[in-house]
């Protein structure tokens, strides 16, 4: 099978499986909610994130509040989610920054979205794709796993591995694929504990291939 033919063959499973439908597992309202999730997100289950963030919007309704938010309460606020000094500091950070350069408003360039504290590529593209619909991938620890499986990259720079899926993927699948291989992730190619034999990608999958092959 030609990369070509690979990537076709998985984007038909991955849109006949999930559909084509716009979504994201963090709940959110507003522009800077999504923001401010997806930045709580790292190294944290969006379950976690969800949970927290019932709470958190309810009592900070505004990115003014944000960003004059005492410190050491935000950080009690955020806890559960993981390495909550350094989300804490880069929120409020994040949202002074967003007052003083955008009128509060979530910016929709990719620069100026990186240039925020706390916002790398995945967080700008998390923004664009589901805020902006501006074709953007994001590669999470699933996106960047899987697709190295499948055999649509080697590299394991996420940012190398962005490009890379940028070359093959369709534009219109950028911003699903995520999603859809999340799910893929969490279902059948677990990190560790595959169940490569009840893959819906099984048929397609490089290392699937080669594991038949070897048998």
């Amino acid at each position: 099978m030609t990369k070509k033919e690979r990537v076709a063959a998985v984007t038909e499973a991955l849109n006949r499986e999930y559909g084509t439908e716009m979504m994201t597992y963090l709940h959110y309202d507003t522009p800077w909610q999504l923001l401010f999730a997806t930045i709580l997100s790292a190294q944290c289950t969006d379950e976690r994130v969800n949970l927290v963030t019932k709470d958190l919007y309810q009592k900070y309704t505004s990115v003014q509040d944000f960003a004059d938010a005492e410190l050491s309460e935000l950080e009690k606020d955020i806890y559960s989610t993981g390495f909550y000094k350094n989300k804490a500091k880069n929120i409020k950070a994040c949202a002074a920054a967003l007052l003083e350069r955008y009128d509060g408003e979530v910016p929709r360039d990719i620069d100026e979205l990186t240039s925020l504290p706390g916002v790398g590529r995945k967080t700008a593209n998390v923004v664009r794709g589901n805020i902006f619909g501006d074709a953007s991938i994001v590669v999470d620890t699933h996106v960047k796993r899987v697709s190295r499986l499948l055999g649509l990259t080697k590299e394991t720079d996420p940012v190398k591995v962005e490009y890379d899926l940028m070359k093959v993927l369709p534009k219109e699948q950028w911003i699903l694929y995520n999603v859809q291989v999340i799910a893929v992730g969490r279902t059948w190619c677990i990190s560790g504990r595959p169940k490569c034999g009840e893959c819906i990608l099984r048929e397609c999958c490089k290392t699937a291939e080669s594991l038949k092959k070897n048998k």
